[in-house]
């Protein structure tokens, strides 16, 4: 089968050679894109003179045919091709003869399959952006049900200070906002577009790339076309901005997971997003985080991947460069699954309020506010420090929690006890007085809800 650039040669491709460097096995996720773009760019052709706008409509004719066989998947795609692009064309020059060579003038595949690339991202990643606001939604919804359920908050994973589930759970809906945020702002780079740049050097064609460029939805062409061809900044920073997205949503799942423990015992998670076991029939496995959590080493190896890809290229286009798609393509479906997962799982999440709540009764998570009790009255902060190890070595030496301890040992250790003690050391009024912003106090935390709120609308 000739080749679309075999003139130069006098000797067909080996078939290895042919199979080992052809594209189409995964660039043709890309057809549609590469359709969009040849209709842009015909466009302009035919508007510049270039070509005749009879040689327009018949090339458009022709590629919508095709767009239709693609999404009704009557096209097979050929690896004798090599890639998304000259199968088009095939394909075009098939529908419609000669003249669908007409198409690929004053364009090259460098700046086309740039273009595609553009194009894909740009949706993909609006698409992710809807699918991380479901996943806020959820938080929210649970978050708003939960502001005066309280559970231990830790820190080194030894209990540090009861918390309001709601503000633990808003956390996540903070740093799903700066991925949000991060995903938004990478859009200004991606809506650049490189058509017209050709194969690196642009063409003595009198194109508009302007034209091209405003009909595709860019912001603007690349003002240089050898950077237009070699650019693959806007992937790495996807990836970039894919590898802290995918680390949230792992923290998150690793919590979820020990949540659910027998240990823990503080969720349970929906049967629907939970497996069992061959052998132990007793088992509820928290398969779905546990895979969010593992899928995070793809999405960081595909980061370093192109990283390194990239790091020693001269200028402008190599054939290196056809390795900067297969991990873009998986990077896009690993988080749009896990999105997709996260959502429903968190609202169908049921929250043990009581044990919780049990849990920050047995433990030594309200120490501090005795140090702040004894230091509001007149005691410096590192003398009530010192005091209130001594209390909690002698609560736990005694097998005691620091609500049992009778007002005598409060007194053992200091004459500033009085029976007020009791009231500040109830979990309820320990969370409730962290009233500084941001803090976990219920009034706080109900104003975040509402700013969480504000940032979703």
């Amino acid at each position: 089968m000739s080749k679309l650039w075999g003139g130069r040669f006098t000797k067909p491709t080996n078939k290895l050679v042919e199979e080992y460097t052809s594209s189409i096995g995964f660039d043709q996720k890309l057809a549609l894109q590469d359709i969009q773009g040849s209709m842009a760019h015909v466009d302009m052709l035919g508007s510049c003179d270039i070509i005749t706008m009879e040689e327009v409509k018949q090339i458009k004719d022709g590629l919508l045919t095709i767009e239709e066989k693609v999404k009704s998947g009557e096209v097979t795609f050929s690896v004798e091709h090599e890639d998304i692009h000259m199968n088009i064309e095939n394909l075009l020059i098939d529908e419609i003869g000669g003249v669908g060579g007409k198409l690929h003038t004053g364009r090259s595949r460098n700046d086309q399959v740039a273009t595609d690339m553009h194009l894909y991202l740009r949706e993909k990643t609006k698409g992710l952006i809807e699918l991380l606001e479901a996943v806020q939604s959820s938080l929210v919804e649970q978050a708003e049900t939960h502001v005066e359920t309280i559970l231990p908050g830790y820190t080194h994973l030894q209990r540090a200070q009861p918390v309001s589930f709601a503000h633990h759970l808003l956390a996540y809906f903070w740093m799903f906002e700066r991925d949000k945020e991060r995903l938004q702002d990478s859009l200004k780079r991606v809506n650049w577009s490189p058509l017209g740049a050709a194969a690196l050097a642009g063409t003595p064609y009198p194109i508009d790339r302007q034209m091209t460029s405003d009909a595709l939805g860019f912001d603007q062409p690349y003002p240089n076309s050898l950077d237009a061809v070699s650019d693959r900044d806007f992937i790495l920073e996807f990836l970039s901005v894919s590898s802290i997205l995918i680390t949230h949503i792992s923290r998150l799942s690793e919590e979820l997971i020990l949540w659910g423990s027998q240990e823990f015992q503080f969720i349970e998670l929906d049967d629907a997003f939970c497996t069992g076991s061959s052998i132990m029939p007793q088992k509820k496995n928290p398969d779905v985080p546990e895979l969010l959590r593992g899928k995070t080493g793809r999405i960081y190896g595909h980061l370093m991947g192109l990283l390194t890809l990239l790091k020693g290229l001269p200028l402008a286009y190599n054939k290196d460069m056809q390795e900067d798609k297969e991990g873009m393509f998986d990077t896009v479906e690993t988080l749009e699954g896990a999105l997709s997962l996260l959502a429903p799982m968190l609202t169908s999440m049921e929250v043990k309020g009581d044990q919780m709540k049990n849990a920050v009764k047995e433990d030594y998570s309200n120490a501090t506010d005795i140090a702040d009790y004894l230091t509001v009255k007149g005691l410096p902060f590192r003398e009530a420090h010192e005091v209130i190890g001594k209390v909690v070595l002698y609560a736990i030496e005694h097998d005691k929690y620091l609500l049992d301890l009778t007002l005598e040992e409060y007194q053992e250790f200091s004459a500033l006890f009085e029976g007020d003690i009791y009231e500040k050391l109830a979990p309820h009024q320990v969370v409730a007085a962290r009233n500084s912003e941001g803090g976990t106090g219920f009034k706080q935390v109900f104003n975040q809800v509402a700013l969480a709120k504000e940032h979703l609308s």
